[in-house]
């Protein structure tokens, strides 16, 4: 383990200015509104922002204060990846061990609205968090041979926390952060004793494997939350969207790597650990659940009831696709409710000695 420190050369900075003022824009019909993607106005404005105002080496620099470290994690039938990681333990004995997991377009700044709030005890519990850049993305290589899907991710992030002594885990995830920490319940059940997800995928119950579930999925009709799931109401300024897209940018397996996640995890047959696995019973691991109003898929609680043992679960009036960025108190609570004094989780890892 190493501290890392993020420094993107400014010949790379100046690059990227260049390349944003020279860039040509495509043409809009009239009355073209969201549903036709971005509007041509607002890119270009965010282009002239980026070019002229953004400020990268300030977000870098604040970037640099946070617990940032680096290791080199090696996966069976690849070369070892230098991988990046936030690890900010907690002062308590009885903190609970928690890898966050995000997906794409977002990264490890996700958990960073989060870092203090979970490090500070309340209602019994604390977390000692780790929260990596996962391979092709943001300070971590990416690998370079076909083949690394969610059985190698779930991988990498399972053996870093057992590098860093923490041999018993919690997890929480969205996006690819639900089908990766799925991935590790269902290959590490040993090790991970509890998942919380805040986005949900999963399938309706049927009469054969849930019929209590399909039952009561049979009787009830779609709730004006799972009706209403598609609209979008996070206020996002200039500066956060523009940090986000440059950290993909300025990665270090280059803006394009990130992508490889979408194919591997489709066509990967190492390990034998699909998208439709991670969607169907893992009874091993207990489950929180997050439903968010605003999240990409709104299911109903009888489907996301098929995907392990439920012991904790909480419907939002507020939060989207990025809940720990959008809502982070609503993810903390959650957490808290579900490790905290009281909750079904409550004390689940022990004591743990952190590095």
């Amino acid at each position: 383990m190493a501290a890392y420190t993020i420094n993107v050369p400014d010949d790379k900075i100046a690059a990227l200015k260049q390349k944003l003022s020279q860039a040509t824009f495509p043409d809009e019909i009239e009355g073209a509104t969201n549903d036709y993607g971005a509007p041509l106005a607002e890119v270009k404005r965010l282009t002239e922002y980026w070019k002229s105002t953004y400020d990268w080496k300030a977000v870098e620099a604040k970037l640099n204060a946070l617990p940032n470290f680096h290791r080199s994690i090696k996966v069976d039938g690849f070369p070892a990846l230098d991988i990046h990681y936030l690890h900010q333990p907690s002062d308590s004995p009885d903190a609970i061990p928690l890898l966050f997991c995000h997906g794409w377009p977002g990264s490890y700044i996700e958990v960073t609205k989060m870092l203090e709030s979970l490090k500070q005890s309340t209602n019994g519990v604390s977390f000692h968090v780790v929260a990596p850049s996962l391979p092709n993305f943001a300070w971590s290589e990416g690998p370079k041979q076909r083949g690394f899907g969610l059985k190698q991710y779930a991988e990498v992030n399972h053996r870093l926390m057992h590098s860093l002594g923490y041999t018993k885990y919690v997890t929480q995830g969205g996006d690819w952060g639900f089908y990766i920490t799925r991935a590790m319940g269902l290959l590490y059940p040993q090790s991970v004793m509890a998942s919380h997800i805040n986005m949900i995928r999963a399938s309706p119950p049927t009469w054969t494997s849930h019929p209590l579930l399909a039952l009561q999925h049979a009787l009830q009709p779609y709730s004006q939350r799972e009706k209403e799931g598609f609209e979008r109401n996070y206020p996002w300024t200039d500066d956060e969207i523009l940090t986000w897209v440059s950290i993909y940018h300025f990665s270090t397996a280059g803006p394009a790597a990130s992508l490889r996640i979408y194919y591997e995890a489709v066509h990967s047959e190492l390990g034998g650990v699909s998208r439709d696995r991670t969607q169907q019973w893992i009874g091993k691991v207990k489950l929180g659940l997050c439903h968010s109003p605003r999240e990409l898929t709104v299911v109903p609680s009888t489907w996301a009831r098929t995907l392990g043992p439920v012991v904790f679960e909480s419907f939002k009036e507020k939060g989207g696709h990025f809940a720990a960025w959008e809502v982070p108190g609503e993810i903390v609570g959650d957490l808290r409710g579900m490790f905290g004094k009281g909750g079904a989780c409550y004390g689940i890892t022990g004591p743990v000695a952190k590095l």
